[in-house]
């Protein structure tokens, strides 16, 4: 089989790239190229070269030496915001007088004088291990809890320094990439996709975008259209010293990269639906919101996370076209416009409430429940313990004061736990509110937010013994809760009122309390 006509154009440099001795390493060094649909990485010792491909797609144009040239300076660029370290700039290959290929140095032209022909231009990288990876660290387990955070974390300062852009990113736009993708996915049908889905699909997603049109502008208008990654997915952060990084952000066409801030966010998202880490998904999902509090725009997330879906589908298809045993990547790609379509299903929203004393366990319940409600990536988790250290402009796990504690500044902490969640259900999200709710005065007003909402409302109150919530909070390490036994038992002797919410043994086990959960939610065909 001949070779790609691009891989042809590009034949003697890439054998160049092949050989160790290109870079000053041992013959018998190993060289490995990886490839993608627009460039060839070549992993060589301590470094990684990435040479684009000489083609031209319709997203695409690297079809000259100096187009090149200019993308691989625009890859540096973008990518130095997220991953300084890793990115060492670009480097030319040179043709020496005497015929010899050679590389250049950063800042320079080849460690041969200079005077050579450029044939083409490299980024030059810093290498990571493979498995640093973290499409590979989810292939052998969940992601940590802290790795999830700093996920959440940096993506969310990320977007909040990123340049705002209104040039595209809108209605619009959106509607252009919806095209574009059904466009994509009917090259595909009735060979690989059900005819009957594609089309059901379209029929959504048009109709998805309308709905959510006045919305997008207000967004464009309004600063949440930035200069973001664009292939913001697993395959494209790694773990640098056990923190995340984001690298390889889109650089050869600023319009699919200059998007809403959660249409860049939701490409994440649908990854680890996908791959069944929905516990991962939620979790950074509300951590970002945290972060951010960008409630308003949750409206628009379900389309663009069933967008984001479906590009998937057709590039996985388009990848199987080019192998031979493709059975597995036609499933996936079924499996990807499944969840496309999946995305657009409308689920109703709901505000639970999880409430109890110190040590009750009501995060460790409210995070295993929050992925099974509402839309996916699921509910939003509001903790009051993290909504205070934001609000006071703190970390959400650093400690602060005994005066942080005052009633007045409680009281503000769940005013703002309700505002965040009318927001939510407003946009069709469903919330669970995790707090102490001990005050009647609070559980009422939950009540009252869900009867104003038009949402259905689940109270759950968790009852422990207070040597059981001591054992407990003994036990925590890195915590956002700055809750002691004191502050516990001043929570008991202080009482509840009465408590007129579903009331579970909290030393019961998580499955036998979500099993009991799960039947309220039924009941209410909620689940």
């Amino acid at each position: 089989m001949a070779p790609p006509i691009s891989q042809m154009k590009q034949q003697e440099t890439i054998a160049f790239l092949n050989r160790p001795e290109s870079y000053g390493l041992d013959e018998l060094a190993e060289v490995r190229c990886v490839q993608t649909h627009g460039a060839f990485i070549f992993l060589a010792g301590e470094h990684a070269y990435k040479l684009k491909r000489d083609v031209r797609l319709p997203y695409l144009d690297f079809s000259s030496v100096e187009k090149r040239r200019l993308v691989c300076e625009n890859e540096v660029r973008l990518n130095r915001r997220t991953a300084p370290t890793l990115y060492h700039g670009v480097v030319a290959i040179e043709r020496q007088a005497d015929g010899r290929l050679t590389i250049g140095v950063v800042g320079g032209t080849s460690g041969a004088g200079g005077e050579g022909q450029i044939v083409d231009w490299l980024v030059k990288m810093r290498r990571f291990p493979d498995d640093a990876l973290l499409s590979r660290v989810v292939a052998k387990g969940p992601l940590s809890p802290q790795t999830v955070h700093d996920l959440a974390d940096i993506i969310a300062e990320f977007h909040g320094a990123a340049e705002k852009s209104s040039a595209w990113g809108g209605a619009d736009e959106v509607a252009r990439i919806a095209k574009g993708n059904l466009e994509s996915i009917a090259r595909y049908t009735p060979e690989l996709f059900d005819p009957v889905a594609a089309r059901e699909l379209a029929q959504a997603t048009l109709a998805a975008v309308e709905a959510q049109r006045e919305l997008l502008e207000w967004r464009r208008g309004n600063g949440f259209v930035r200069h973001g990654h664009g292939d913001l997915h697993l395959a494209n952060i790694y773990l640098d010293d056990g923190r995340p990084r984001l690298f390889d952000a889109i650089e050869f066409d600023d319009r699919l990269a200059q998007i809403d801030v959660l249409y860049d966010l939701a490409f994440l998202l649908m990854d680890l639906w996908h791959r069944d880490f929905r516990g991962e998904a939620n979790r950074i999902f509300s951590r970002y919101l945290l972060r951010t509090g960008d409630m308003a725009g949750l409206g628009a997330l379900p389309l663009f996370l069933s967008l984001r879906a479906g590009i998937r589908a057709h590039v996985t298809a388009t990848m199987a076209t080019g192998v031979e045993d493709n059975q597995a990547l036609r499933a996936e790609a079924v499996r990807y416009l499944d969840l496309a379509a999946v995305m657009l299903r409308p689920r109703p929203a709901i505000l639970l409430a999880v409430g109890g004393f110190s040590g009750s366990g009501k995060t460790h319940l409210a995070a295993a429940l929050a992925p099974m409600l509402g839309p996916a990536p699921g509910a939003v988790h509001l903790r009051s313990d993290e909504l205070r250290k934001v609000m006071l402009d703190q970390e959400p796990e650093s400690p602060l004061e005994p005066s942080a504690y005052t009633s007045t500044i409680s009281g503000q902490v769940y005013a703002q736990l309700r505002q965040r969640a009318g927001q939510a259900l407003d946009a069709g999200q469903a919330v669970i509110a995790d707090a102490v709710h001990n005050h009647p005065g609070s559980r009422d007003a939950l009540t009252a937010l869900a009867r104003h909402g038009k949402v259905p409302f689940i109270g759950i109150w968790l009852d422990a013994d207070p040597d059981l919530m001591a054992q407990r909070i003994a036990g925590r390490h890195g915590d956002a809760s700055d809750a002691d036994a004191a502050v516990m038992q001043r929570q008991v002797a202080s009482g509840t009122g009465a408590i007129n919410w579903h009331r579970i043994n909290a030393a019961q086990p998580l499955e036998v309390k979500l099993q009991k959960i799960q039947t309220l939610l039924v009941k209410h065909a909620l689940c």
